[in-house]
C-alpha cells in the first residue's frame, strides 16, 4: 500500500528516454512503485490527468544562505519545479564565524554589496547565532521546504582566520594551515565542497577585492586538497569575468580539480547566443584541457540572458569596468560631483569603450531605462538611452547621467530581457548537449533588486521545448534534473526510480511558463526584491510531501539539508 499515489500521469523519469504512462506509488517519502493499476487502497491520490510527472529540478549555483531563515520556502525557485538547490557558491558563506562581531558584521556587508541582499533584510532576518559550519547547517536544517546543499566560503574562512588582513595580503603558511581545518570541520558535518572566486567584480564595502581574491595559487590548491578525505564533496570557482580563455586560466582549474582527487570543478558563469557561441566553445576548452590531464571540469551556463538591472548608486558591475571602480565606491554625494563633470564624463566613457571584457555594457545606446524615481524622470521608463538622447538632442552617456543625476543615481538600468531568438536557443541546446556545460548559475537568492535567473526552469519549457521545438521535454528535463544530480553525485535525487526520493513535479506541458517578473516589497525590513511565479507547475512534492498546490506554496517544510558523504557520493 502508498502513503500517495499519483494516477494517470506521462512518467518522463529525468533519464531522458520516451514518457510513459504510468501511476506513481510514494512510501515513507521514497518512491515505491511505478507502473500501471497500482493499489489505491488507503493512499491519497493525486489525479495526474495526462500531466507530466517527472523529478524535481536541481538548481546547482544559488545563494539561498541567508533566505531560509524568513523564508523557508526559499521562494520563488519550487514554484518553478526546483526541489534541490546549492548554496554557499562565489565563495560566500555566513559560516564559519569567530568569536569578533566584526567577522559577522564584515560578512554581513560584503554579502549585501557582493550579492545584493538588502543589509536591512540580513540584519534583521538572519539570527547570526553560530560559529562553526555545522552549528548553521543544524539551523538550516528544520526550515526547509525544499533540500539545501551548502559549500564553505573561502571568503568565510579567510575573514575567521585573519581578520582584516583578509583583504590586505596573503596569507602565511601558518594561516592557510588554519583555514584548511575549518574547512576540514565543515566537510565533516556535511558541507558539499568548497568554493572561492578571483572575479573582478568582487569586491566588498569598502570597494576592497573580497577576501578570497588576495588568496595565492598556492592556497587556493592546498584548501581543494582537503577534499580528497570527504566522499561527495566538489569544487566551484569563478576564474574571472572572461572565464578560462587562456592556458594559466585552463592550468588553474585543472590543477584544483587534481588536488582534489579529480573531483569535478564548475566554473561560471556562461551566457550563450547565437553570437558567441564559438566564444563559449573556445572556453569550454578548459573541460577538454583537464579532462586529458585525470581531471573534471565543466562550465555553468544560465539558459537565460543575464538582464541585470544596474544602478549607479551601487555601482555594481559598473565597478568592474576598468578605471571606473574609484568613482563607483565614493560616497554619493562626491560621486554625483564627478557625474556631473564634463571633463570626467569624458573620461569615464573613454575608459568604458577600451578593450575588456565589459566593453558590450558600454554601448549605452542599447540600453533600457527600467525605473525611475523623480517625477520628472518618469516619462523615460522602459524606454532606451538612445531613443532618450534622441529626443533630448544630446550623447547617449549624457543622457544616461542626466537622468540618474536627476534621480539621486538610483535610476535602473540595463539591457532589456528581450526573447531569446530561435537561433539563439539552437545555440544554447548545443551547448547543453556538449557534455563540458551544465545548467545552472540562476544566482537565485543573490542580487535580489539587479537579475531574476530563478526561473530559468519554466522558461527552458517554454521556450525552446514548445516554442520552437528545439528539443523534447524529456531530454530538457534530463538536462536539469540527473545532470546536475550526477555532477553532485546527490544519492537517489534527479532521477524517478523506485528506490528514489520522492521529489516530484506535476507540470502543464501546453501551459508551463513564468509570470512576468515585478517588484515584491517582502522582504526582512522592506526592502523589495524580483520575484515571479509560474504557471504550469501545479503541484510540487518533496519528499511525498506537497510544498506547492496549485501553483501556490504550502506550509510544509518537508525539505532538509544535504550533507556530502550521506545524501552526496
Amino acid at each position: 500500500m502508498f502513503d500517495t499515489l499519483i494516477r494517470g500521469g506521462w512518467v518522463v523519469d529525468g533519464d531522458g528516454g520516451p514518457r510513459r504512462r504510468a501511476d506513481v506509488g510514494i512510501v515513507d517519502g521514497r518512491i515505491a512503485g511505478i507502473g500501471t493499476d497500482l493499489d489505491t487502497a488507503d493512499a491519497t491520490v493525486l489525479d495526474a490527468d495526462g500531466r507530466i510527472v517527472c523529478p524535481g529540478f536541481v538548481d546547482v549555483h544559488t545563494h539561498y544562505d541567508a533566505q531560509p531563515f524568513w523564508d523557508g520556502t526559499l521562494s520563488p525557485s519550487p514554484l518553478h519545479g526546483v526541489t534541490s538547490v546549492i548554496g554557499g557558491n562565489c565563495g560566500f558563506t555566513i559560516a564559519p564565524l569567530s568569536d569578533d562581531p566584526a567577522d559577522g558584521e564584515y560578512l554581513m556587508r560584503m554579502l549585501s554589496r557582493v550579492e545584493g541582499m538588502p543589509l536591512e533584510s540580513l540584519q534583521e532576518g538572519v539570527p547570526w547565532d553560530w560559529k562553526s559550519t555545522a552549528e548553521f547547517l543544524d539551523a538550516v536544517d528544520p526550515l526547509l521546504a525544499i533540500n539545501a546543499g551548502y559549500k564553505v566560503g573561502h571568503s568565510a574562512l579567510r575573514r575567521v582566520v585573519m581578520g582584516d588582513d583578509a583583504v590586505q595580503r596573503e596569507a602565511t603558511d601558518v594561516e592557510v594551515a588554519a583555514m584548511a581545518e575549518l574547512l576540514r570541520a565543515g566537510l565533516a558535518a556535511g558541507a558539499i565542497g568548497f568554493s572561492s572566486t578571483w572575479s573582478t567584480t568582487h569586491n566588498d564595502a569598502e570597494g576592497r577585492p573580497v577576501p578570497s581574491r588576495h588568496a595565492s595559487r598556492s592556497e587556493l590548491i592546498h584548501l581543494c586538497s582537503v577534499l580528497v578525505d570527504f566522499p561527495g564533496t566538489g569544487l566551484e570557482f569563478l576564474p574571472g569575468i572572461g572565464g578560462p580563455v587562456d592556458e594559466e586560466s585552463r592550468q588553474l582549474l585543472t590543477d584544483m580539480s587534481l588536488a582534489a582527487g579529480g573531483r569535478q570543478l564548475n566554473w561560471n558563469v556562461m551566457q550563450v547566443t547565437a553570437g558567441n557561441v564559438d566564444e563559449c566553445l573556445l572556453k569550454l576548452e578548459a573541460g577538454t584541457h583537464a579532462a586529458e590531464r585525470g581531471a573534471k571540469v565543466v562550465a555553468l551556463t544560465v539558459p537565460t540572458l543575464i538582464a541585470a538591472r544596474l544602478s549607479l548608486a551601487s555601482g555594481f558591475v559598473l565597478d568592474a569596468i576598468p578605471g571606473w571602480e574609484e568613482v563607483m565606491f565614493l560616497p554619493r554625494e562626491e560621486k554625483k560631483q564627478i557625474l556631473a563633470d564634463p571633463a570626467q564624463r569624458r573620461r569615464l566613457d573613454d575608459l568604458a569603450q577600451g578593450d575588456h571584457p565589459l566593453r558590450r555594457l558600454a554601448n549605452w545606446g542599447a540600453l533600457t531605462i527600467f525605473d525611475t524615481v523623480n517625477p520628472v524622470n518618469a516619462r523615460f521608463d522602459g524606454r532606451t538611452v538612445a531613443h532618450i538622447a534622441a529626443e533630448l538632442g544630446c550623447d547617449p552617456f549624457d543622457a544616461l547621467l542626466d537622468i540618474a543625476l536627476a534621480d539621486d543615481l538610483q535610476t535602473s538600468f540595463g539591457r532589456a530581457d528581450m526573447p531569446a531568438s530561435r537561433e539563439d536557443w539552437e545555440a544554447r541546446v548545443g551547448i547543453w548537449r556538449d557534455g563540458r556545460a551544465v545548467i545552472g548559475a540562476s544566482d537565485a537568492g543573490a542580487h535580489l533588486d539587479l537579475l531574476a535567473t530563478f526561473n530559468y526552469p519554466t522558461r527552458v519549457l517554454a521556450e525552446p521545448v514548445r516554442q520552437h521545438g528545439l528539443l523534447e521535454l524529456e531530454e530538457a528535463v534530463h538536462l536539469m534534473t540527473a545532470v546536475q544530480a550526477d555532477l553532485y553525485g546527490l544519492v537517489d535525487r534527479g532521477r524517478l526510480h523506485e528506490g528514489a526520493h520522492a521529489d516530484v513535479l506535476l507540470i502543464d506541458e501546453s501551459a508551463v511558463d513564468s509570470d512576468p517578473v515585478s517588484m515584491r516589497p517582502d522582504l526582512p525590513g522592506g526592502a523589495a526584491r524580483l520575484y515571479a511565479g509560474a504557471s504550469g507547475i501545479d503541484e510540487v512534492l518533496v519528499a511525498g510531501v506537497a510544498v506547492v498546490e496549485a501553483g501556490t506554496f504550502t506550509r510544509a517544510r518537508p525539505g532538509r539539508v544535504l550533507r556530502s558523504g550521506t545524501d552526496s557520493r
